[in-house]
């Protein structure tokens, strides 16, 4: 199964330029942790919820602050053609839940989380990849470092 037949389609794409509070605005509508942070017709960033509490309030950022001084910058993808299961390995191995999409020109297309693989695509190896994911350690783990 190919990542185009889960993946969503429908992807809001935020400005670096925007503020946190729009970046928070737009997850609480799309009811999202996370949006793609595009520029000129690029994947350049991605910002979460996590992004804001931890980059930008924990550090004295308010509201006005710029989406590009918070967001990651190191994004990993996907492309549209690949094979679920390569994803969901790559995805338990970054320990991720969600990755942006990217057609062969490298321009996104969408985006694919664990929850669209479990409900429409091969729910076994969701699991896998959800075990590697809650593995202590990594990037995003709560143990300190």
């Amino acid at each position: 199964m190919r990542v185009s037949s889960c993946m969503t389609k429908d992807v809001q794409i935020a400005d670096p330029e925007q503020t946190l509070r729009d970046a928070a605005l737009s997850m609480g509508r799309l009811d999202a942790g996370s949006l793609p942070v595009g520029e000129n017709d690029r994947l350049v960033g991605m910002i979460t919820d996590r992004d804001i509490a931890i980059r930008g309030v924990a550090e004295g950022k308010g509201p006005d602050a710029k989406i590009r001084d918070v967001m990651s910058t190191d994004v990993r993808y996907c492309f549209e053609d690949d094979d679920i299961d390569d994803v969901l390995h790559t995805m338990g191995a970054l320990q991720v839940r969600r990755l942006p999409v990217l057609n062969r020109d490298k321009r996104l297309v969408g985006i694919i989380s664990l929850g669209d693989i479990a409900t429409n695509g091969p729910a076994p190896e969701t699991g896998e990849a959800l075990s590697g994911i809650s593995q202590p350690g990594g990037e995003h783990s709560q143990i300190v470092h």
